[in-house]
């Protein structure tokens, strides 16, 4: 039966001290099950399992979600090697690896299911399995790119760190990835995801008329305010084991400019600028919170507050207020009438905001100051996602072509 092999990052160390000190039935007892049942054919199991947990412990540490995306990809492609190679992780070859690419595209139907679940519960001291698991979740289409991409990446640091540790001296991905059938190259021009001025304008006075009847929406309010109008990413609202939001990171310069400091992409601090129409949305923030109408530089206070318990909130519970104020304006434009664009909202992630509010500001900013407030290491990033210097350029000059 297949099981998770890895918990949260915060029980890794657990696991890594009970694989070592052979006590891991103590606390993983289906895991350990599992191990010892795959250990008389496969003896190296334990060192790769040994080996993995030590790689998603040092990447892990980056972030919460590199570590919850390098564990899923890794524990599967394990998963896959013990179970239907019959191999250490260690012992493939190219073929093998194209072989598990064709298996990620089109995976059996016991490995899938139907929703996401979760892998351990606490229960009489232990960590239980759920039985309910599966390493890939059941859908009608095939991946897409960007998470084909992912799995390649992924595999990709797993075998670099591994010849930099001395376990492998031979790192296949790349030229599997470089001949994958699967993967469509990008064309030169690539739009990013936004939302329409109608179904942003829905989303966000949707959300603004409901706060009469729940004052509680005003989060979500102010939410929406940081993504779109800060160009901030979901994560860099969040608590994180590293870094947590809170009001005193806001500021003012001696000219009477506020800025906003985040901790963005590789633990990179940056300052974002604050527009006097983002202000107005900070102060009728803090007013709903009982603060007063501009932070201190000694406020302790979450940037986005938990309604019960303390501290801040996790991407999951902030993906979660975004989606609410999307299903509202979902609703909302399809009663208008405005079927098309309510369906099509339907498709949107939190991570639209950003791109919405760059696409938006990039006609009016200096390239440079939109860079800096985006968080991007190079101007190039910028100009290639918002802007498109050279494809502008490039349809300019060859409009007036004759046949």
């Amino acid at each position: 039966m297949l099981t998770p092999l890895v918990d949260t990052f915060k029980q890794l160390r657990y696991q890594v001290a009970h694989l070592e000190d052979g006590t891991l039935d103590s606390e993983y007892p289906e895991l350990s099950s599992f191990i010892a049942q795959h250990s008389l054919k496969l003896a190296e199991i334990s060192s790769d399992l040994s080996f993995i947990y030590q790689f998603l412990y040092v990447y892990g540490r980056k972030s919460d979600a590199t570590f919850t995306r390098f564990r899923n990809e890794i524990e599967r492609f394990a998963l896959w090697c013990w179970h239907l190679k019959g191999c250490s992780v260690f012992a493939l070859k190219r073929e093998d690896i194209e072989h598990y690419i064709d298996f990620v595209v089109q995976p059996q139907s016991d490995w899938c299911s139907d929703s996401v679940q979760w892998r351990f519960k606490q229960k009489h001291g232990q960590r239980v399995a759920n039985k309910k698991w599966r390493p890939f979740i059941y859908k009608e289409t095939k991946p897409s790119q960007q998470s084909l991409s992912a799995t390649f990446t992924a595999l990709n640091v797993f075998y670099k760190f591994a010849i930099l540790e001395e376990k492998t001296f031979a790192n296949f991905v790349p030229v599997v990835k470089k001949n994958c059938p699967y993967l469509i190259v990008q064309s030169q021009i690539n739009q990013p995801d936004t939302l329409s001025d109608l179904q942003w304008e829905y989303v966000l006075r949707v959300t603004e008329e409901h706060c009469t009847d729940n004052p509680d929406l005003e989060r979500n309010l102010f939410t929406l305010a940081c993504l779109k109008g800060l160009y901030l990413r979901i994560s860099e609202l969040s608590e994180r084991a590293n870094f947590s939001p809170v009001m005193s990171h806001f500021w003012q310069d001696a000219d009477g400019f506020w800025f906003l400091r985040v901790m963005g992409k590789g633990n990179k601090l940056r300052d974002v600028t604050l527009s006097e129409n983002f202000i107005e949305y900070l102060k009728r923030y803090r007013q709903y919170r009982g603060l007063t109408s501009l932070p201190r530089v000694d406020e302790p206070f979450p940037l986005i507050h938990k309604l019960r318990g303390t501290g801040g909130m996790t991407v999951r519970q902030i993906r979660r207020l975004v989606q609410q104020s999307f299903d509202m304006a979902i609703a909302a434009l399809a009663q208008d009438g405005f079927k098309e664009e309510s369906e099509k909202l339907t498709s949107a992630t939190a991570h639209w905001l950003r791109h919405t509010g760059a696409t938006h500001d990039a006609a009016t900013r200096p390239l440079k100051h939109l860079s800096e407030d985006l968080g991007h290491a190079k101007l190039a990033t910028t100009d290639q996602i918002y802007i498109q210097t050279n494809i502008k350029e490039r349809a300019k000059s060859g409009i007036k072509r004759k046949l």
